[in-house]
């Protein structure tokens, strides 16, 4: 176990180096994680090949990583940053929640047409796309419980498809409904991230990093999982209704967190939290991408590439002629549209490059840089969780 530990923090290290050096790797927003985590990956698949040796991993880590991290993003959700986005905002949050089901309902559907099984399927849905590596991971092994081999290897994957696929479609999707639609322009403003973070402050904190922090901080996170993993046992043996720890842990962080802006029971150090939020996804990562074995995976290649290829066309579709004309066909919703197909099929890094490259060349949208990150990165897992947690119910 320790072993596997050393191995996957020196992976992740490694794969920071390459990002750095290899700038395609930073274009297309491919996390550090991946690129450690695949590159081991592939090295064990030739160590394999040649018949040198085989190198198996302890991931019994992995579980509690991704609970860890999980918990951190339920303590990072307050009930007042709704208020800032308005009622569009709403719209393009209920348009994310129609995506969501709309993946799945393809996944399962394109599973049938390429003879695989649709808990399989289901992994090249929501799970990876909007999701991406983290649900994918932590998912694949709730549906791996269930006796379906290999289920995380092909939600990885998957997800990494949809990470390319999300940096190549956004940008020109939404210069093409600018140049097509003679929107607007705006003054341009080339640091757009700052934008963002000045109109809203998502996690703020001023107290300074101390021991005493440190540890209340990771007495909160440890309580929400240890409440959130009771809460979940009791469910599965009193109903038989399979709902994983991190959707419980997420829960109980929200209610504690919420519940601790209105009584100040402590501070909640951000600073901390997302440090320790960083750390925990990319050893969680790392060690799963690690753990894929490629050759009992190769069978699968061709169904994977079949439905998030399909994935990706209906998103461009459905963000061109659905979430464009309901957000008022305007410059704002144009940006927001090179957002939704950046974390719809990768990760919300994804839609913020979308966004920043469209509008680095046709003007600023405020907007869509308050609304898009704030639906992506904490409200959409309101309608994602259920979703996925449905159809596995129904599949399995």
């Amino acid at each position: 176990m320790l072993q596997t530990l050393i191995l996957a923090i020196f992976m992740l290290l490694m794969g920071s180096i390459i990002k750095d050096k290899v700038r395609i790797l930073d274009k297309f927003c491919i996390p550090s994680p991946v690129v450690g985590g695949l590159l081991f990956c592939i090295l064990n698949l030739l160590l394999k090949f040649f018949n040198i040796c085989t190198i198996t991993m302890n991931t019994s880590l992995m579980s509690f990583f991704i609970s860890f991290f999980f918990t951190i993003v339920g303590l990072s959700f307050s009930f007042s940053l709704i208020k800032k986005g308005g009622k569009d905002l709403f719209k393009y949050w209920i348009l994310c929640g129609i995506l969501s089901f709309c993946q799945n309902l393809l996944a399962v559907v394109l599973a049938k047409f390429t003879g695989i099984h649709p808990l399989l399927g289901l992994m090249c849905g929501t799970i990876s796309m909007e999701g991406g590596h983290g649900y994918a991971a932590s998912f694949g092994f709730t549906i791996e419980s269930l006796g379906i081999s290999n289920a995380s290897s092909v939600g990885i994957a998957s997800a990494t498809f949809g990470l390319i696929f999300a940096g190549l479609l956004g940008g020109p999707v939404g210069k093409f409904l600018i140049e097509k639609n003679n929107l607007k322009y705006n003054n341009i403003n080339t640091s757009l991230i700052k934008t963002y973070t000045k109109n809203i402050s998502l996690t703020r904190s001023t107290s300074t990093l101390n021991s005493t922090s440190f540890l209340e901080q990771i007495l909160v996170v440890f309580l929400c999982i240890n409440i959130g993993e009771l809460i979940s046992n009791i469910i599965y043996t009193s109903t038989n209704i399979l709902i994983p720890t991190i959707s419980v842990c997420i829960f109980i962080a929200v209610i504690f967190r919420n519940s601790n802006d209105k009584f100040k029971i402590l501070n909640l150090d951000f600073n901390i939290l997302n440090l320790l939020s960083d750390i925990s996804l990319g050893i969680f990562l790392t060690m799963a991408l690690m753990s894929i074995d490629l050759f009992k995976l190769s069978s699968l290649f061709g169904p994977i590439i079949i439905i998030v290829v399909s994935q990706a066309i209906f998103i461009v579709l459905f963000a061109v002629f659905v979430v464009y004309k309901v957000l008022g066909k305007n410059l704002d919703a144009a940006v927001m549209v090179s957002g939704l197909i950046g974390h719809g099929l990768g990760a919300t890094p994804n839609a913020l490059a979308n966004m920043s490259s469209v509008c680095q060349i046709y003007g600023e949208s405020k907007k869509a840089f308050l609304i898009v990150p704030l639906v992506a990165a904490f409200l959409l897992d309101v309608f994602t969780m259920p979703c996925i947690l449905f159809f596995i119910n129904i599949f399995s």
